[in-house]
């Protein structure tokens, strides 16, 4: 009898019950915390037990429509980018410009994959893109249908590879910039050791995906979502016939202001996921008319659009439900302190490892880079000196150990987004992402290896 993989929100509500049950084993604890630059920074020495809130049976219910209100901007986002696709699609404008490209690139197809994948891979080493990547996903799954692939390369080419520059980055103000600001080094110093580590975990993620883009064109059944493709709407494959109206290329070109907005908005005016919001809204009102849609056309193609990933905008509050437990219960400063006393027991050799290892698990239960750092700094930076670590390497495992993990962890919100947008399942792309995480984690470790036997500074 085959195995059946259960669906992705029984997967997450036992993981919730796990989080529930932990409550009544970890003792609750809390860290003092303080105002600087505007940002919570916990006290290292502060660490205290405080009273227990194990979750009870009305907080395990509960802790779903919780979730769902705590991550209710990046719920709605889902929706309206949705819509605003919808729209767009309707206009046939995505599909006559998809297969326009297709056939001018011609024999150059294969590059593609590469080409788009190191393009978000710049943007995640850069201005550290994530959320940005969302709205990219629906158009690049039918150009990578369209070339041959599926759907699950269309979702790498954007997730994985600005993942990968977003684990390697440069100069991602939200990791490294916060990072090194609470450590007390100088601004996105080391940049030239980062720069290198990006350089070959791009290079590694452009050869896995490329590789498995190849063995499904050669044979298309071999697609991890094969049946899933099966039922989405076919793709034109008269490429040689294809044309593009006025109406359709002039709802394009608007498609094009929209995402260069997004691109400056991120990187020069500090938008975040409520001005994106605001941004695609207004592109779905103004693409429909463009586009030769009536108003009521319009409405229900943004309808239509929103209403397709209901399903998978919801699951982003389930995931939320698992911190929810955890912080209501008060335990999560008790599983810092607790992993952080395991490190400062490691030979100096190894301890980097430890530190690493710790913030990789620090990842499942505080997915947000600025947040985990806000919190696992202050701790880590004065273990380090005593450990024999310099700052600027315990920097770089809390980089490597929060971007890895954030395209696998279910728990981070723009990551089951972009599944949501992408319609695959969490098992089948956890699945498919493990071997590449392994290679990445492994790769991490032999950067923090070299980083710290030539004790890599300033300091």
């Amino acid at each position: 009898m085959k195995l059946r993989v259960p669906h992705t929100y029984v997967l997450l509500f036992c993981l919730l019950i796990i989080a529930a049950v932990s409550t009544y084993l970890i003792p609750a604890g809390e860290y003092n915390r303080f105002e600087k630059n505007n940002r919570q920074i916990v006290d290292p020495a502060s660490y205290h037990h405080v009273a227990p809130n194990p979750a009870g049976v009305d907080d395990l219910f509960m802790a779903f429509p919780n979730g769902l209100l705590e991550v209710a901007h990046i719920v709605f986002y889902i929706f309206i980018v949705g819509g605003a696709f919808g729209v767009v699609a309707g206009t046939g404008a995505i599909e006559a410009g998809i297969n326009l490209v297709v056939r001018r690139v011609g024999k150059y197809q294969s590059a593609v994959v590469p080409v788009l994948t190191l393009i978000f891979a710049i943007g995640g080493g850069l201005f550290g893109m994530a959320e940005e990547t969302l709205p990219f996903l629906p158009a690049i799954v039918v150009l990578s249908r369209s070339l041959g692939y599926d759907s699950l390369v269309g979702g790498a080419i954007a997730l994985v590879g600005a993942g990968a520059g977003f684990a390697g980055a440069f100069l991602n103000p939200f990791t490294i910039g916060v990072a090194q600001g609470i450590a007390g080094l100088p601004l996105f110093s080391g940049v030239e050791f980062r720069l290198a580590v990006w350089a070959v975990l791009t290079a590694v993620t452009i050869v896995f995906i490329s590789r498995y883009a190849k063995k499904v064109k050669l044979s298309p059944e071999s697609s991890q979502v094969y049946a899933i493709d099966q039922q989405r709407p076919g793709v034109t494959a008269d490429f040689a016939q294809a044309k593009l109206s006025r109406p359709q290329a002039m709802v394009l070109l608007l498609s094009g202001v929209a995402f260069g907005f997004l691109i400056i908005g991120a990187m020069k005016w500090g938008w975040g996921i409520n001005e994106l919001s605001g941004l695609f809204f207004a592109l779905a009102i103004l693409a429909g008319p463009i586009g030769g849609l009536s108003l009521n056309a319009t409405a229900e193609k943004f309808i239509e659009g929103a209403a397709s990933l209901a399903g998978g905008a919801l699951v982003v509050g389930l995931a939320r439900a698992t911190l929810v437990v955890l912080s209501d219960a008060r335990v999560i400063d008790t599983i810092m302190m607790e992993l952080s006393g395991v490190v400062s027991h490691l030979p100096s050799e190894i301890s980097v490892a430890g530190i690493y290892l710790v913030q990789i698990l620090l990842n499942f239960i505080v997915p947000s880079g600025s947040g985990q750092a806000a919190l696992s700094i202050p701790i880590l930076a004065p273990l380090s000196d005593l450990l024999g670590v310099t700052k600027q390497t315990m920097v770089l495992a809390y980089q490597f150990g929060d971007g890895f993990t954030n395209v696998f962890t279910p728990t981070q919100g723009y990551f089951m987004a972009g599944l949501a947008l992408l319609k695959i399942p969490w098992n089948i792309w956890a699945r498919w992402i493990f071997p590449l995480l392994l290679i990445w984690w492994g790769i991490g470790l032999i950067a923090l290896f070299v980083a710290h036997a030539m004790r890599w500074g300033p300091f």
